[in-house]
């Protein structure tokens, strides 16, 4: 609880901190990240930090064509680092700690080498990033490169030839010049024209505003491609210097897929549908071919089914040396034309002088690819008005044969998905299918109306019959990591408990004996006696609903009575009502804290309801959003309902709170119903006529459904908004549709209302909140606010 003397403040000047319980969950040590090496022998745990401060959050950033750059170290201004590594081998669980490291490194882009015995990573330094190699049986690592990696474009920028011997990485051009200096004053205004095309494109955030822009952008984003080899440190120059946006190897490493990006930028769409030149490299840099020019995507028709005209997701087959694939679709890209075959797949083997032939059709949309060994892959394809998924069998050194369907279902169904074809790296160090003797495998979630229980199945390639060989059971939450070992009955799995973190085990399928391998401890000991509750309950129209509930430790209803309650969710929109009410949790997950969470409110004597049951849904020809309002406002009287009904919340005191499209959520009930005393909501779109092109899984435009953009934007409705609202938001939102002018015109309109609202702008911050002094002050801000009104 906090004084009466704390709850007159009003506009804190400084950052403030929460409660000592709260804070303390913040300050908990992460537990590290976990790899495994190609070849199984050895793990790699990667130690996080706590969350930055806002003095390296607030580091220089230029925000240009949907990216965001550090300009001093040219790479990503907002990067998740790790700062430490230890390696375990798998085979006497032995642990040792990497040496040679840098000093206080911040790690990023991290992968093995395809034999497994090496490591390479980015380190970032005040000046750059520089690219390091770890030698596994040495536990050693070492610096390769000076700061001169370019990381600009969020994308590896290294990759590994398939002999691990060599890494070609991206390097900031050679010689290059000063940083552009804008003029002091305009040379002219900016002109944009549209002749007769149309060019519907959803609100994009960062994109170029300017010749000036333009500059900036090419500047930092140029790069040139350079080989090093690993065991002399030797670099050379490879090809010529470009705006290079993805570089794939070929598996036996003889050629490079070379993507650049082509000017003239677009002002309409962020760099990923920028005009592109995809080249054929050999092995020292030299051109053999260009294989496509794609102009820039500022047309792709709307729709979640649509895609840009031309080639498209360029790659290679993993299972042959050196087969380039390519995908084009049939419909020009519109989901709205009706035609027998939507995309087509096409392949060239090197040395890429033939014509391209047809590999396989597609009557959906192309989805991606399981290649296995020999004539062997697993396809798959998509279609977005029904949520279908299509899973096939086929013989891509056969392309006359027809595919084998084996799985068409739609993805909302999570009680029948088959789970996933398991694959693992092959000579090539490419993922291939996990054959052996005529067997697949599929790890799944394993949705249940129990809760979430993950499972591995044995899947016979001639019957396409599965078997079950393992699932997990309560009270424990186990999940799949690999079937590397399935031979000799063994499985690599992660299991947790309410009580126990996550930890690696060796799961022997005979007797169920299990190894621990991993001894990661609790860092939220203060959370133990949490009690943690899968509860499911109805909808007024009978839809089944589900949510987790916590009450706070040692709650003892006799008691304690009926508390205060902090509800917390995010809509989603379903085209099945039976999918809609389905389970996707686990009562035996371990309690997870992340900035996000609301579940810190439970040290504080709330009960919190998390993730409460909020479909949309709209079956067949209907769209969800039609009684977007009235399914809001039932979901939400079912949620009270169902924990007030149990003697746990006090009708009269209860809070809604959401982020992204859960603010948004919150606003709207706020606005349409009278069930909550109070709400939060961070991060939030208020105006839906500011996202005209459609937003969420919204495919219609304003134009085409004025009435419901009008009714589903609560800032229309601004007027009838009665409860509290604390409105939070990073002035640096980059999401598209929630620009900060979003919660600073909401504020307004309820301010003008007479509503009582305040409004937190987080320096800095972005969609996610990342500096500590935000995250404290936000939970600062949230605790003041549920313990004024509730």
């Amino acid at each position: 609880m906090i004084n009466e003397t704390s709850l007159k403040v009003t506009d804190a000047a400084v950052y403030q901190n929460p409660p000592d319980d709260i804070a303390a969950l913040i300050n908990a040590a992460p537990t590290p990240g976990a790899s495994l090496s190609p070849s199984g022998n050895w793990m790699l745990l990667m130690e996080k930090p706590t969350l930055p401060s806002i003095e390296e959050v607030a580091q220089p950033e230029l925000r240009l064509a949907g990216i965001r750059i550090n300009p001093r170290t040219n790479g990503s201004s907002r990067p998740f680092y790790y700062n430490g590594f230890k390696i375990k081998s798998l085979k006497d669980f032995s642990e040792k700690k990497v040496s040679g490291l840098p000093s206080a490194p911040k790690i990023e882009n991290v992968s093995w080498s395809p034999q497994g015995d090496k490591i390479a990573f980015t380190n970032t330094v005040s000046n750059g990033l520089e690219l390091w190699l770890i030698d596994l049986a040495k536990a050693t690592a070492q610096k390769i490169t000076p700061a001169i990696v370019n990381d600009a474009i969020s994308a590896l920028p290294y990759r590994w030839f398939s002999d691990g011997k060599s890494i070609l990485y991206k390097a900031i051009a050679d010689n290059r010049k000063g940083v552009p200096i804008a003029s002091p004053f305009p040379l002219g205004p900016v002109i944009r024209e549209n002749k007769t095309s149309m060019a519907p494109v959803r609100t994009y955030q960062d994109l170029l505003k300017n010749k000036y822009d333009e500059a900036l952008f090419t500047y930092y984003t140029t790069s040139q491609l350079k080989t090093v080899h690993l065991e002399t440190g030797e670099q050379t120059n490879f090809g010529s210097s470009g705006i290079i946006s993805n570089l794939q190897t070929s598996p036996d490493g003889n050629y490079v897929l070379v993507t650049t990006i082509q000017p003239p930028f677009s002002y309409l769409v962020p760099y990923e549908r920028f005009a592109t030149q995809v080249d054929m490299m050999d092995r020292k840099g030299t051109l053999i071919k260009t294989m496509a020019n794609i102009p820039s995507s500022e047309d792709i028709p709307k729709g979640f089914g649509a895609v840009r005209k031309g080639p498209r997701s360029f790659g290679w087959r993993s299972d042959h040396p050196a087969t380039l694939i390519w995908v084009e679709a049939q419909d020009e890209g519109d989901p709205k034309i009706e035609v027998a075959i939507r995309d087509q797949m096409y392949f060239l083997p090197a040395p890429f002088t033939e014509r391209a032939q047809t590999l396989i059709s597609f009557e959906l949309r192309y989805g991606g690819v399981d290649w296995g060994h020999g004539d062997l892959a697993i396809c798959y394809e998509w279609w977005w008005p029904n949520r279908q998924l299509i899973t096939s069998q086929w013989q891509p050194d056969h392309p006359e044969k027809r595919k084998v369907l084996l799985f068409d279902r739609s993805w909302e169904d999570s009680y029948n998905a088959p789970g996933d074809f398991v694959t693992q790296r092959n000579t090539y160090g490419r993922n291939v299918l996990v054959e052996k003797n005529e067997y697949l495998y599929l790890i799944g979630q394993g949705a249940s109306a129990e809760g979430n229980r993950p499972f591995v199945d044995a899947f016979e390639l001639k019957t396409k019959q599965t078997t079950r060989l393992w699932r997990s059971e309560a009270p424990y939450f186990e999940r799949p990591v690999s079937v590397k070992w399935i031979s000799e009955n063994k499985l690599l799995t992660a299991r947790e408990s309410k009580e126990e973190p996550p930890n690696y085990f060796f799961r022997n399928l005979k007797t169920g004996d299990l190894t621990q391998i991993t001894h990661f401890v609790d860092p939220y000991k203060s959370l133990k006696a949490v009690k943690k509750e899968l509860i499911q309950y109805k909808r007024a129209d009978g839809l089944d609903l589900n949510a987790t509930l916590y009450t706070p430790p040692n709650y003892d209803q006799a008691i304690d009575g009926k508390l205060p309650a902090l509800m917390w969710a995010y809509p989603r929109e379903y085209k099945s009502a039976e999918a809609a009410g389905q389970v996707k949790d686990s009562p035996y997950q371990f309690i997870r804290i992340g900035w996000f969470s609301p579940i810190f409110w439970v040290t504080q004597g709330y009960a919190v309801l998390d993730d409460f049951g909020m479909p949309i849904v709209g079956e067949g020809d209907e769209e969800p959003n039609e009684t977007f309002i009235e399914q809001l406002v039932m979901d939400a009287e079912a949620a009270a309902k169902a924990i007030v009904d149990r003697g746990i919340a006090d009708p009269e005191r209860l809070a809604v709170g959401g982020h992204s499209y859960g603010a948004f959520m919150t606003a709207n009930l706020l606005a349409h119903s009278d069930i909550f005393a109070a709400g939060i909501a961070r991060s939030g779109a208020y105006n839906r006529t500011l996202t005209p092109y459609g937003f969420q899984s919204e495919e219609r435009t304003f134009w085409e459904a004025p009435d419901t953009y009008f009714k589903m934007s609560p800032f229309m409705h601004a007027d009838k908004i009665k409860a509290p609202l604390l409105l939070i938001h990073g002035d640096a939102d980059n999401n598209s549709g929630t620009y900060p002018m979003q919660s600073e015109r909401f504020y307004a309109a309820l301010k003008g209302q007479g509503a009582p609202v305040r409004l937190v702008m987080l320096p800095h911050e972005s969609h996610s909140y990342r500096a500590k002094e935000s995250v404290m002050h936000m939970l600062w801000e949230m605790h003041n606010w549920l313990e004024r009104h509730l």
